[in-house]
Parts: C-alpha cells; structure tokens; sequence
C-alpha cells in the first residue's frame, strides 16, 4: 500500500503585510492515473490566452513614494461623515486601499498600481490615485526593467494620470472605442493585483454610461464590469475581445473591502481626451453651464406636469454664468444636448464638462409645457470650487413663528432677516425659513425644519403670509413642487398631501 500524502496546506497572504496564515485542509491519497491523450477543449467557451499575449508587454506595474500625510488621529476625524459601508469598505484605517481614491492628505509610504503604454517613445497611463501626492514614481516593464517616471500631468476629476519614462521602442496597446460599447460584451482586465504582475481576470460589461454617486468624478460616465478587480489594478487597462484598450480600471463598490462583481473603468475615449490637454498644458479645462441639476423622480414630474421622469431638473441658475446669460431658468428641465436625448439627469455632467469652455451648445428645454432650443456657449469650471462652496448654511434660530400651521402641508413659516438670507446666499425679500412641520406628507417628501422655502410651484415667496397664500389652493391628492434651499444646496421637493389633511 502506498503511503499517503502529506497534509496540504492553504497559504492566504494579507493585504498589509507578507504575514501567511496557515489553513490545514483535507488530507488527500495519491492516485496513480494515465492519460493517454490531451483534453479536448470545451468548444464554446472563449480562449484568451493569444491575446494576452499579444497586449501583456504593454502593461505595466507603477509605484509612488507618497511623502507625508495626516496623522491617524486627524485621518480618523476625516471619516466621520462617510457611512459604515464605505468605512468597512476602505479598511480597518478607515481609508481607501492604497491604489484607491483618497481625499484627505495621504499618509507616508508607496503606493501600488498598474498602467500601460500608449506611445512607443515612452507615455504611459494610469489613475490619478496611485500617483496623487507621489515624490517619486517607478514604473516596471514586463521584461524587468525599471524606469523613473515623470508625471507630466494628472487629473482628478477624471481619475487619469500621464507618466512618461525615457524610452524607446516600447510596446504601445491599441486603443479602441469605448463609445461603442454595449452590456454583455466580454472584457479582460491586465493589472498587479496584491502585486501579482500581469494577473488575467475577464467578464462582461455591466452598463456603460454609469454614474458612480459614490465619487466625486461627476464628469466620468463609467463603464461598469464583472471583471474581477481587487488592489493594484488600478490604472491598469480594460480590454475588448480584440486586444483594444476600452477603459482604465479605476474602483470597486466593496462591502468587505475585496472584488464583489462590481468594478468601474473610465472610458478610454474620455482619457485620451484628457492625455491630449495634459500633454499640451499639464491640465484639464472642463465647459461649465454653470447650473445645478437633480433627477426627475414619478412624483416631481406630476408636480411639474412633465410627459415623462426624461431630462435633467434645473434648481440653481449661478449668477453670471453661462447659463444665466443664455437666459435658463430654475424650474426649466434640459431635455437634449446637441440632439441627443438626455434620459437621467447624471448623463449631463459628463458631457458638458468634457467639452473645452467657449465650445457652443444647443439645449433642448422643456419650459412651461413647451420645447425650445437654447444655444449656450459653455463657461469654464473651476477645479478649486465645490458646489456651493461660496454659501453658508441656513438660519438656526426661530423668532416667534406661528402656533400653528395656516396650509395644507402643515409647514410653520418663519421670517428671515437680512443676515439670515446673507448666510444663505438669498436676495432682499427671498426665501421663508421653515420652523416646524406638523405635516406627515411635507416630512415623508423630505423636508425639514431649517429648510428655506423659495418658490411654491412657479411663485416666489418671501414671507409666511407669502407661504401659506401660495399653498392655500392645494388640494388632497395634490402634488405640489417647493424650491428649497438647504445650507448651500437648492433642489425641488414634490409634497402630495393625503385625504386625511396630512
């Protein structure tokens, strides 16, 4: 009898260290087996292996030394407004892997990603948040060389960073096009996950056009996949069945901190078009309408009598922007951009703010029942300001409301004082604070005390007189559309109060 093997073992390596974790596993037999001839292969299923051969030279590893950083305690304090997922998601440290998005300062040590070259004289791609506060950049070859790398520019909207190594001769990917992308494709992804140089893992596109609400890249339509995508990927490049570089792997949505089937890629026709200005001046200018936008939800479009929930719901107009000279106006909903439909509100951004400032735009705006082109020539956005950065929150303190509600929402009105509709932001005369709700309908809608109400359906308001004037007529059943100012932000709010009076 022959002896038995001996007990294997399962080797898990850690993320933070080469710290291994012995896991005993089933003892197993040896078993003596001839084959007399190779498988054949399963027909059907696809073989990627020429492929990757074909593209594996042009991938590469990248690694920053990030200088300097947030203390733990001062990093901790950061995190107190991102939710537990998010939390769990970026680690016990409370912060993204280290080759993923990070808005705080960055703490001491190297950073590890991918990329890949796109010129044979030596430029290479990657994300903007593997090379992001780096001292010193190294990118490795598949044949083992290394090379110091210069950033000649990066980009954190877009998530895209230019390196450039000297060198010559190099093995430059194709690119293709990304535009022509549709769900259920097959894409491969190329990349060091866990530092595992030219690791292989494949899938399918998911969706294409996705707005990731989890970031601040509000300018990236992005490429949703099942490709498993894990730390290190990042930068590396998402593939067609044809070798042709569609996306730059970028994020995860992660409970556990790990791959769950949801991975996101920047288009790659958005990140040549990045590559082209960051060559040229080592930034990206982006067109601004300058405009603040929100979804159309069933209810808003009853209260707004829209045909569809199509296009996206202007709230803000900025005061001297190219929107506010081009005559748009809160309330109006942008239904086409250059004749192309607009669906959901978040396919906006991204085109406008792809286009380079002075570019001319035509607006399909659905106005008071009625469609009218608008032309816009495009302003430029500042990267240094957030939205509403400008503007302070809303008043706090009541002066003497009323006891009790005087309309059919059950809103208690409170009168603002210029330094009230200062901190606001407001003009003389506009907004009435919200001091109580006794409404069940106005608080499910999402209304709160603090709110400033601005327009009740297409009427200004400016006063509690004003206030309950404007809501008097609304009727059970009802759906009725508040413009509300909340701390910086301005959005529409559709109430429909029940037959009960709540």
């Amino acid at each position: 009898m022959k002896a038995p093997l001996q007990a294997a073992a399962l080797i898990v390596l850690t993320a933070a260290a080469t710290t291994a974790v012995v896991l005993p596993v089933a003892t197993a037999t040896a078993q003596q087996s001839t084959v007399s001839s190779a498988p054949t292969p399963v027909a059907g299923l696809p073989d990627f292996s020429q492929l990757v051969e074909q593209v594996g030279p042009g991938v590469v590893s990248v690694s920053a030394e990030i200088g300097g950083g947030a203390s733990p305690r001062s990093r901790a304090a950061q995190q107190q407004d991102i939710p537990e997922i998010f939390r769990r998601f970026f680690g016990p440290d409370g912060f993204p892997f280290p080759d993923m998005p990070d808005r705080g300062a960055r703490p001491r040590g190297e950073s590890m990603g991918s990329g890949f070259i796109i010129s044979s004289d030596g430029y290479v791609l990657t994300n903007h948040h593997v090379v992001d506060g780096a001292s010193e950049v190294k990118v490795k070859l598949s044949d083992g060389r290394e090379f110091k790398a210069k950033v000649v520019g990066s980009d954190e909207q877009s998530d895209v960073a230019l390196l450039k190594i000297d060198a010559k001769g190099l093995p430059a990917l194709r690119i293709g096009n990304s535009d022509a992308l549709k769900p259920g494709q097959w894409a491969i992804a190329i990349g060091s996950p866990f530092g595992l140089d030219h690791s292989v893992t494949a899938g399918i596109i998911s969706a294409v056009g996705r707005n990731n609400r989890f970031t601040q890249q509000q300018y990236v339509p992005f490429i949703q996949t099942d490709v498993a995508i894990n730390q290190g990927n990042s930068g590396g490049p998402l593939l067609n069945a044809h070798g042709e570089v569609i996306g730059i792997n970028s994020q995860i949505f992660s409970n556990s901190g790990g791959y769950m089937g949801v991975s996101f890629a920047i288009p790659i026709d958005l990140a040549m078009g990045a590559v082209k200005q960051l060559k040229e001046t080592g930034k990206v200018r982006r067109g601004m309408i300058g405009v603040t936008l929100q979804e159309i939800d069933a209810e808003t479009a009853r209260g707004l009598g829209l045909p569809d929930t199509h296009g996206a719901l202007v709230n803000d107009v900025t005061p001297g922007s190219a929107g506010e000279k081009a005559g748009l106006r809160v309330g109006d909903v942008i239904r086409s951009i250059d004749g192309n439909d607009i669906r959901q509100w978040s396919e906006l951004p991204p085109i406008v703010g792809n286009k380079t400032p002075g570019t001319k735009v035509e607006l399909g705006v659905l106005r008071d029942g009625k469609t009218r082109s608008i032309p816009v020539t495009l302003g430029e956005l500042d990267p240094g300001l957030l939205p509403g950065a400008s503007r302070q929150s809303a008043p706090g303190g009541a002066r003497g409301p009323a006891d009790a509600s005087a309309n059919p929402l059950g809103l208690v009105g409170q009168e603002l004082d210029a330094d009230d509709r200062r901190q606001a932001g407001l003009e003389s005369g506009e907004g009435v604070g919200i001091a109580r709700i006794d409404g069940a309908a106005a608080r499910e809608a999402g209304l709160a005390p603090g709110d400033i109400v601005l327009r009740v359906g297409g009427t200004t308001v400016g006063s509690v007189q004003a206030l309950d004037r404007a809501l008097a007529g609304v009727k059970p059943g009802q759906t009725v559309m508040l413009l509300v100012r909340r701390g910086s932000m301005t959005r529409f709010f559709a109430v429909t109060p029940r037959a009960d009076g709540n």
